[in-house]
């Protein structure tokens, strides 16, 4: 049967990538299609997409499939990525296990608990079932582990993956001891949709999506001793080829810690802990819990700020953080430390238009540094701390240019200023601003509740709903639109965000372990309306089969006016 097949190219823009018409027989593998390819493709294919939706390589053509399309995918594709991070996770459960065998302890595994520096942060434990602790893993014992990584992946072993009743999974779960597992098998799994575990010789695990055909095609990883455990890192999309180098992320370890211990205090580690308190009818005593803490929070960073006696508070942090609501509330905080903010962004600091940077595309690139009035923003800064008075700019978004005479403002000798943008962490914005004059904070939403024990709920895909929701509701923006946008945002992010959030004072996690429970209501709607077809449906799909372990909070009116979630499911008594 006839089908047209999409080749990825090296600057694997759509308009670049190679379209054929090739025959292909009913019941042959995507991987067999590849081979004929691969010399074709600048990166190894990791994964298959028949009709816009996402298959492994293993997968069967069937007659259905006939004048369709299929896409071949290698790590710049974010559904690739995700295939070669689980894959690249089943290969080091199985050395685990095998590694602590050899050394005489049975029923080790390992905890994936969450993202972090361009990897995942995980500590080997024993199965539930097993009574007592691991050690420390030191580097003699991760040097271990790699090495059995490596020997899994040069005898490139098939993943072969096993259909099981939903039954069968939650005797197969509890046979081990992994009751989260059992639990959300029995509260959400559907009873007629075959649960899937992947074995690589006698280790078996589920995990969320797709996996490479056999351990071959995972490269590249490093393990490497971190903290009180261990780092397992994986090459980053915008270079597949290569591993990213190494950043301290040491902030961003805290901030998941103290969520990791939040979430023991609720007795809710896992999505199915979580599910059992709405089923219980226990949601509001969860949102009000939530929302105190963030209070708490804020009003910890207030004091710390007027104990120090900063006068310039930068906030920054990545898109759907809760940024405006996050600064708001910190206001309120100063204002009852007796203090008197004034409340900015750094939008009306844009250069004239016909100054602004272009992008490689051609396109204005208004999140490039140099698209700000540095010098004029640091001068109007200096002055209103020298009691001057400043004619501050108001931009005008439509015409391009600053208007003055608007703002005229001044500011009394112990008032402070909080400036909230993109850069406000980067030091060159406000290099010349008196260090001891600045305090900086760092808020994203790092999400610790995990489905399980080996499968983490992606903090990435937490932002995504937030801001389809948002896009939705207030800026007259579909599903599709957001999920387009989206890689635009993260490589925004990685040159602009992530880079400095070492610099910052303090970390604010404005994730709300109950949030996705709220946002499902909202987001699923607009997911299904993507159809068959249109580029985003694979996205869609993904998503939608994630939320389905999700239970939804119906009474919405628990959540706070003033709740950062506010900010994007409306009602927000700080966002019009």
């Amino acid at each position: 049967m006839l089908m047209h097949l999409k080749v990825p190219t090296l600057s694997n823009r759509p308009s670049d990538i190679k379209t054929v018409e090739i025959r292909v027989e009913i019941g042959q593998t995507l991987e067999s299609v590849t081979r004929e390819f691969a010399g074709e493709a600048p990166y190894t294919i990791i994964l298959g997409r028949v009709n816009g939706v996402d298959r492994s390589l293993t997968y069967r053509l069937r007659r259905s499939d006939r004048e369709g399309i299929i896409e071949l995918l290698d790590l710049r594709t974010h559904s690739a990525a995700l295939t070669y991070q689980r894959s690249l996770c089943l290969i080091y459960l199985k050395a685990v296990c095998d590694t602590y065998e050899e050394m005489g302890i049975v029923g080790a595994s390992a905890a994936i608990e969450n993202s972090l520096d361009k990897g995942f942060f995980t500590k080997p434990i024993l199965r539930p079932n097993i009574e007592g602790t691991l050690d420390e893993p030191d580097d003699e014992v991760v040097e271990k582990i790699s090495r059995k990584m490596r020997e899994i992946i040069n005898s490139d072993e098939k993943i072969v993956p096993e259909s099981l009743s939903r039954e069968e999974g939650m005797e197969f779960w509890e046979k081990f001891g992994y009751m989260e597992k059992v639990e959300l098998l029995d509260s959400v799994y559907s009873v007629d949709f075959p649960y899937q575990i992947f074995t690589i010789g006698d280790y078996g695990n589920y995990f969320f999506g797709p996996m490479v055909p056999s351990t071959g095609y995972i490269e590249r990883f490093e393990l490497r001793k971190y903290r009180d455990g261990i780092l397992l890192r994986f090459p980053y999309s915008t270079a597949p080829n290569t591993l990213p180098p190494f950043n301290d992320d040491f902030r961003v370890y805290e901030a998941f810690g103290r969520e990791k211990k939040w979430l023991e205090l609720l007795k809710a580690p896992f999505l199915s802990d979580m599910n059992k308190i709405v089923s219980e009818g226990k949601a509001k005593d969860l949102v009000l819990l939530s929302e105190a803490l963030h209070e708490k929070k804020i009003a910890e960073i207030a004091n710390e700020i007027v104990q120090k006696k900063k006068r310039i508070v930068l906030l920054a942090g990545p898109s759907s953080s809760g940024k405006t609501t996050t600064a708001k509330r910190l206001c309120v905080q100063l204002r009852v430390n007796g203090m008197d903010p004034l409340y900015m962004g750094t939008d009306d600091y844009f250069v004239e238009r016909s100054e602004t940077p272009i992008d490689e595309n051609g396109d204005y690139d208004f999140e490039n540094l140099n698209a700000l009035d540095i010098n004029l923003f640091n001068n109007n800064m200096n002055d209103l701390l020298a009691g001057k008075e400043v004619d501050l700019p108001e931009f005008d978004f439509i015409e391009g240019t600053k208007i003055f005479g608007k703002r005229i403002t001044k500011i009394s000798d112990d008032q402070l200023i909080v400036i909230e943008g993109i850069h406000a962490l980067n030091g060159k914005l406000t290099e010349q601003i008196p260090e001891e004059e600045k305090y900086r904070i760092y808020i994203s939403p790092l999400t610790q509740l995990n489905i399980d024990t080996h499968n983490r709920i992606s903090s990435t895909d937490g932002r995504m709903l937030r801001r389809m929701v948002r896009d939705y509701k207030f800026r007259g923006r579909n599903a599709a639109t957001t999920i387009d946008e989206w890689p635009n945002v993260r490589a925004g992010e990685d040159k602009n965000i992530f880079p400095f959030n070492g610099e910052a004072d303090v970390l604010f996690n404005s994730t709300l372990p109950y949030e996705l429970m709220v946002l499902k209501k909202y987001a699923v709607p607009l997911l299904e309306a993507i159809r068959p077809g249109e580029k985003q449906y694979s996205e869609a799909i993904r998503l939608l089969e994630f939320l389905k372990f999700v239970r939804v909070i119906d009474e919405e009116k628990f959540v706070p006016n003033n709740s950062i979630l506010r900010e994007f499911i409306g009602g927000s008594v700080f966002v019009e």
